[in-house]
């Protein structure tokens, strides 16, 4: 595996400041996403963002990052991967993981790879034909890592992942487009050696790729570090614009 399975540290997080701006919608009939729609005077033609999201899902923080890659020309679709049933943000020990995946909070409701996946699809579906998007790039946060890296096959162009999860080296290398990686210091998800590992995997694969390893950082820090601590606010602010420069870059 190129990333280990998601664990308590996937939970653990403080809410930021904002006023998202988007919509949230309907896609598929039945699926609950957030639209935030790229200023008409900005809005790269052609192109949108999937958000593929950790699993506390559509919240306030991934709301307001969606809100950012709008702002810089991206409209983004973030897909809600659970039916209605995130993680709570910090509840770690309060959560089985491992049964929430298989069952859901109910028991009646799974977040396997074989439900998500049809979620996805479904999404990329919507992008491509409700939304008329030509070129897809899609970021994915943890959990959603492994939806990014799994769905190049259904029309994802470029991808941008951030602390993944649940990797599979084969899915890894069978990546059919740019990727770019951002990694915390500490991550026992994403250690040391599972980025290396990646990153001999990405050199076999020869698409474009970037692995960006940032300091005084944990899992989980692109999208929910302490925003009162400088070195992890830096490190998100950077992360967050190694996306944008890479899909500058690849997806244009």
């Amino acid at each position: 595996m190129a990333s280990n399975p998601p664990a308590k540290c996937c939970t653990i997080g403080v809410k930021h400041e904002g006023e998202p701006t988007g919509k949230l919608i309907k896609i598929a009939s039945k699926i609950d996403a957030y639209l935030a729609t790229a200023p008409s005077d900005k809005a790269h033609k052609d192109t949108a963002i999937l958000y593929i999201p950790d699993i506390l899902g559509i919240w306030q923080n991934a709301q307001l990052m969606a809100d950012q890659f709008a702002a810089n020309g991206y409209t983004t679709l973030l897909v809600d991967l659970f039916n209605g049933d995130p993680v709570p943000v910090n509840s770690m020990g309060k959560i089985d993981l491992m049964k929430w995946l298989a069952e859901g909070s109910d028991g009646k409701n799974p977040h396997t790879k074989e439900v998500v996946d049809g979620i996805v699809e479904a999404a990329l579906k919507h992008v491509k034909e409700e939304m008329g998007v030509k070129k897809i790039g899609a970021v994915g946060y943890c959990f959603g890592a492994k939806y990014v890296v799994r769905h190049y096959k259904d029309g994802i162009n470029v991808g941008y992942i951030a602390h993944p999860s649940f990797v599979d080296e084969d899915e890894l290398a069978a990546i059919s487009g740019p990727l770019s990686i951002a990694a915390a210091e500490t991550d026992h998800i994403f250690p040391a050696e599972k980025r290396h590992k990646s990153e001999e995997i990405l050199q076999k694969v020869g698409q474009p790729y970037q692995i960006n390893l940032y300091s005084q950082t944990s899992h989980g820090f692109a999208v929910r570090c302490d925003l009162s601590v400088r070195a992890q606010k830096w490190a998100k602010e950077q992360a967050f614009n190694q996306a944008v420069q890479w899909f500058d870059e690849h997806l244009l």
